[in-house]
C-alpha cells in the first residue's frame, strides 16, 4: 500500500518540476497517484487527504475535494 511508500513518492513529487503551477488533476497525474487517490477517496478519504498533502495542495482546496468532516481529522 502506498503508506508504505511515502518516502519515495515524496523524492518522486520533489522531482517534478512546475508542480505549484499545475492542477490537482495534473499533479495526480503526473505523479502517477490518479488510481490510488481515487481509491482512496472512495474507501479512505483519510488517506486520500495524505495524498492531496504530499502533491502540496492546500488545505482549503483538500476540504472542498474531500469534505471538510471531523472524520478526515
Amino acid at each position: 500500500m502506498l503508506e508504505d511508500n511515502d518516502e519515495y513518492i515524496q523524492k518522486k513529487i520533489a522531482a517534478i518540476d512546475g508542480l505549484d503551477g499545475m492542477t490537482v488533476n495534473e499533479r495526480l497525474h503526473i505523479s502517477g497517484l490518479m488510481n490510488e487517490f481515487d481509491t482512496a477517496l472512495l474507501n479512505d478519504k483519510a488517506r486520500a487527504q495524505q495524498i492531496l498533502t504530499l502533491l502540496n495542495v492546500d488545505e482549503l482546496s483538500i476540504n472542498t475535494i474531500i469534505g471538510d468532516t471531523d472524520e478526515n481529522r
